[in-house]
C-alpha cells in the first residue's frame, strides 16, 4: 500500500496544483521524486507531528488541500488535540495517511502500535475513518475522497487482500449472500473472513469505511439477526454503528478484534495475530458458535 501512496499522491501534485504532502520524516526516501518535480509543495516537517497537523490546517484554510504522512501513534496519538481542535473545531479539510496500523511495527513493540486510532478518531465529529484492504483499493477511495472537505483518515497496513473489489467511498461491498448469519470484515480483516466462511450459508459483507459507515447495506443483509464483527484495531469500534443500523432487530453480535490490552511481547506481526486470535480457525470458530445460537 505504501508504494501505491507514492504513485497516487504523485500523480495528484501533477494534477491538482492545490494538493500540498507534508511528511513526518516517514517516507522521505519514497517521494525522492516529488520533492524534486514539486518543492513547493511537498515538505519534510520532521519529528513535530503536533506542529504538522497545526500547519496543515493553516494551508487548508487558504484553500489547500494538505497530505499529511507518518507512523499512525505519532499521527493519531500524539496530535490528538490538534487533529480535534484544528480540523475538527473548524471543519477543514484534510488528510491523515498512517502506516504501521494496529502493530505493522511489531518488533518495536508498543511505542510504535496504534490499535486504538480508530476508537480515537470516531470521537471527533465530521472525522472520516478509511482502511483500505488492497493497494488497488487505497488508490480508489483516496481519489475519490481527498478533496471532499472533510479530514480524512486513511489507515495502511503491511497486511492485504488478496483480490480488489470495485469499492466506493463509504458503501459496504456484498462479497456473498447466505441466511444464517452476516460477516462484518473491515479493511484487510476481509480475508481471514472468508476463509472462515468458506462452505458456510452466510452473508459477507466487506466495509472499506468505517466512517461514514453503510448502514442501509447492513440493514438489507442482516435478516438472520446473527452478527460477526471482524475489526483489525481495539474490538467494538462499530458496535454502535451496528445497534443503530439495526435498532429494531434483536441481535447475537460476536466480535473479534485487537483485544484491549498492551502487547508487551517482542517478535512479528504474524505471532501477534496467533497470539491473539486473529487467525481463520478462530474466526470460523465463533462463526460456528453464533450459527448454533
Amino acid at each position: 500500500m505504501r508504494k501505491q501512496f507514492v504513485k497516487t499522491v504523485e500523480s495528484i501534485l501533477e494534477k491538482d496544483k492545490k494538493a500540498v504532502l507534508i511528511l513526518g520524516d516517514i517516507g522521505v526516501f519514497g517521494f525522492k521524486k516529488a520533492f524534486e518535480l514539486f518543492p513547493d509543495r511537498v515538505f519534510n516537517i520532521g519529528i513535530l507531528e503536533q506542529s504538522t497537523v497545526g500547519l496543515a490546517a493553516g494551508l487548508s484554510m487558504q484553500g489547500l488541500i494538505p497530505i499529511i504522512h507518518t507512523i499512525a501513534p505519532f499521527l493519531v496519538e500524539r496530535s490528538m488535540e490538534q487533529l480535534k481542535d484544528d480540523f475538527g473545531y473548524q471543519k477543514l479539510g484534510g488528510n491523515f495517511v498512517s502506516v504501521g496500523a494496529s502493530y505493522d511495527y511489531a518488533a518495536l513493540g508498543c511505542t510504535h502500535h496504534c490499535p486504538g486510532d480508530v476508537g480515537m478518531l470516531k470521537n471527533i465529529p465530521n472525522m472520516e475513518i478509511v482502511l483500505p484492504g488492497t493497494a488497488k483499493e487505497f488508490d480508489i477511495l483516496f481519489r475519490e475522497s481527498y478533496a471532499n472537505g472533510h479530514p480524512t483518515y486513511y489507515r495502511l497496513s503491511e497486511k492485504t487482500n488478496s483480490n480488489n473489489y470495485p469499492v466506493k467511498f463509504g458503501k459496504a461491498e456484498i462479497i456473498k449472500k447466505g441466511k444464517k448469519a452476516t460477516i462484518i470484515a473491515v479493511g484487510h480483516m476481509l480475508e481471514l473472513a472468508m476463509m472462515a466462511a468458506e462452505g458456510l450459508d452466510v452473508t459477507i459483507l466487506y466495509y472499506t469505511a468505517v466512517i461514514p459507515f453503510d448502514k442501509k447495506t447492513l440493514k438489507e443483509n442482516s435478516e438472520s439477526g446473527k452478527i460477526l464483527l471482524c475489526e483489525p484495531y481495539y474490538k467494538g469500534a462499530l458496535l454502535l454503528e451496528i445497534l443503530e443500523a439495526l435498532p429494531s432487530i434483536p441481535l447475537l453480535l460476536e466480535s473479534i478484534g485487537v483485544p484491549m490490552q498492551m502487547l508487551t511481547n517482542y517478535g512479528t506481526a504474524s505471532e501477534h495475530d496467533e497470539s491473539i486470535g486473529f487467525t481463520y480457525k478462530n474466526i470460523r470458530k465463533k462463526l460456528l458458535r453464533l450459527i448454533k445460537q
